[in-house]
């Protein structure tokens, strides 16, 4: 059956007794009760990661509630999900979960204790996992306005997490970062997760030798990376305190690409500060050139090198890790990194992106950025053992799914 949009209500977002909209797509034509279905919660669904997740986990067969109060995306964004779910589920001939939008800020608790009663009955929630995406991400800005991050990345957190508790909803996916390890990325060495923990562990390295890994991390160089290593750090303490709590931080490294489709992208609201966005307004004439952040770090070409991670592989990750967490993981909190394992330089980025779109990009060389480091590459071992995931696809597929994007878009 074809996504078809449901009754939506509307409520002004500064109205904290009520929640704001409530967009439903539904697949089956019975209204079922909450005793029948479950649901997934995604904080941030609609922004570049946490839509390409909604539409993984759509996929994967859960029904969804996205949650995004659309400071970072715009709405226009769900309709994309939807449309890309649709060509899915029509070329597979299944039957599409559910997928529903509020537009909410995760941090109005009585909005969004009004969405989790919607979803409970007998004491129960019909949702039973929470993927957390709803975080400022900007490093140059955290650095400009740290309170802004703390006040979300970090309050918001802990006001969330009292709230699920509240409901008995403990199983919890966090949108963590390879901020968290700090001018560690400068040693040149692959980034594991023994770098950074928040509780001292034992662990064999690569050549067998037993190590301990000691609580902290070293140099973060920005509010933005400190305020994803304190969230780990009070996620850590609370399935420290309550074993009921499953909690699985991931570490992002640095996503690019879209959907195979074409019908999903990367579309932030404002100015984009990552290294891809810029480089399509450079292709798409919205900007004169490309900024190299620093041409003088102690990599082959002078530019710094980056784990780059295809979005779809990313997403499929918090699957793994969502299957992983409901069936068989034990309580506890457990990071993992999620990347390739390989590095690339802004340099080869730019090079391969002109090869696919066969449009030179213009660049100019200018100093390093506040709170950047030369090189971050991910260790994908654990996860790779433990969720059993892996990425599937190259620096090429990303551009190339990125160029059907922008053609469809013209």
């Amino acid at each position: 059956m074809p996504l078809s949009n449901g009754s939506s209500s509307e409520a002004s977002s500064t109205a904290p007794s009520t929640p704001c909209t409530e967009k439903s797509v539904l697949f089956n034509e019975h209204s079922p009760s909450i005793d029948d279905l479950q649901y997934i919660l995604v904080t941030g669904g609609l922004g570049f990661i946490g839509s390409h997740t909604s539409l993984e986990l759509l996929k994967a067969g859960y029904n969804v509630i996205i949650v995004d109060d659309l400071s970072n995306s715009f709405r226009s964004v769900f309709d994309r999900i939807v449309a890309a779910a649709n060509l899915h589920f029509n070329k597979t001939g299944r039957e599409c979960p559910i997928l529903k939008l509020w537009d909410v800020n995760y941090q109005n608790e009585a909005a969004m204790r009004g969405l989790i009663q919607a979803h409970t009955s007998n004491w129960r929630s019909n949702i039973v996992g929470v993927i957390h995406f709803a975080a400022f991400k900007a490093v140059e800005e955290s650095i400009r306005n740290p309170l802004k991050y703390y006040r979300n990345n970090i309050s918001g957190l802990i006001d969330f997490l009292s709230l699920l508790g509240d409901f008995g909803i403990k199983n919890f996916i966090f949108s963590s970062s390879a901020t968290v390890y700090g001018s560690l990325a400068d040693r040149g060495l692959p980034l594991r997760e023994e770098d950074c923990v928040h509780q001292s562990e034992n662990f064999h390295g690569a050549d067998g030798v037993e190590r301990q890994a000691v609580q902290g991390c070293k140099g973060i160089t920005n509010p933005y990376g400190r305020t994803k290593f304190f969230g780990e750090a009070i996620l850590a303490d609370v399935a420290a305190s309550d074993p009921s709590w499953k909690i699985t931080a991931l570490r992002y490294f640095n996503p690019i690409g879209c959907d195979v489709s074409g019908l999903l992208g990367e579309d932030p609201r404002g100015t984009p500060s990552n290294l891809v966005p810029v480089v399509v307004e450079v292709m798409t004439g919205q900007r004169k050139e490309l900024s190299v952040f620093g041409s003088d770090w102690n990599t082959p070409d002078g530019t710094a090198i980056r784990d780059f991670i295809h979005v779809t592989d990313l997403a499929r990750g918090h699957i793994a890790t969502l299957s992983n967490t409901l069936n068989t993981s034990p309580a506890g909190f457990r990071t993992y990194n999620l990347g390739t394992g390989s590095g690339f330089s802004v340099t080869e980025i730019v090079s391969t992106m002109e090869s696919v779109a066969k449009v030179p990009i213009s660049k100019k060389m200018v100093g390093r950025r506040a709170g950047d480091v030369g090189s971050c590459v991910a260790v994908a071992d654990r996860a790779a053992r433990e969720l059993n995931w892996k990425t599937e696809k190259t620096l090429k597929d990303a551009c190339t799914d990125i160029c059907n994007f922008l053609a469809l878009q013209a």
